[in-house]
């Protein structure tokens, strides 16, 4: 490896600390994340990260949204530099040689291990639909239905999160709230249900009413 190929990545962004959040957002632009639930996953000191946040807010980078009295900060779709920081940071990119196709896949039924994967939240969990797609791709890999009131469902998806060795894209939505989108046609579901699906927990029948 070159001098240049060996650079680390926050010389290009100024700190290592943005250059954490650019990749934490960017890799996963369907998830948002509070402050200290972002200090967790980066690794990072909460100062650094509430003054690299209010910059990338600033300059229209990330957008914050207010929920249940904290504010959750994701990557901002609407800026101009989102698409190339989506090429930078994607976690799907293609591998010369690798056969990424149905990696999430292979993280749930390593060993024969899906229904000890999913006991701890079995009783929070009504759906879980995983997406098989091609490398490169982008869009949904796990949609999650059930209660996450207690965000036991987050705590969960993080542990896949850590087994597969990159961040995934996800979708947590309540039951009701599924029910719902299901009943108006919404557009979101309805293309979910159309994609690939490699994995499929539905023990209700809500995916596939009888």
């Amino acid at each position: 490896m070159s001098k240049e190929d060996s650079v680390p990545i926050e010389k290009l962004f100024g700190s290592k600390t943005r250059a954490k959040l650019l990749e934490l957002f960017f890799s996963n632009t369907s998830k948002s994340y509070y402050v200290r639930e972002i200090t967790r996953v980066i690794e990072e000191q909460i100062n650094s990260v509430r003054r690299e946040l209010i910059n990338l807010e600033g300059i229209g980078i990330v957008k914050s949204d207010t929920y249940d009295n904290k504010v959750y900060y994701s990557a901002n779709m609407k800026s101009p530099y989102a698409h190339a920081f989506q090429e930078i940071f994607s976690p799907h990119r293609p591998v010369p040689g690798s056969n990424n196709t149905i990696e999430v896949h292979r993280v749930l039924r390593r060993s024969n291990n899906w229904e000890e994967l999913i006991r701890p939240v079995e009783k929070y969990l009504k759906v879980l639909i995983v997406v098989n797609r091609f490398p490169g791709q982008d869009g949904l890999d796990l949609l999650i239905v059930g209660d996450d009131r207690t965000k036991k469902l987050t705590r969960w998806a993080e542990v896949v999160e850590k087994r597969q060795g990159r961040p995934l894209n996800y979708v947590i939505m309540s039951r009701d709230d599924y029910l719902y989108r299901r009943s108006v046609r919404d557009k979101f579901i309805a293309e979910v249900l159309e994609m690939e699906i490699a994995e499929l927990y539905d023990p209700e029948k809500l995916v596939h009413p009888e």
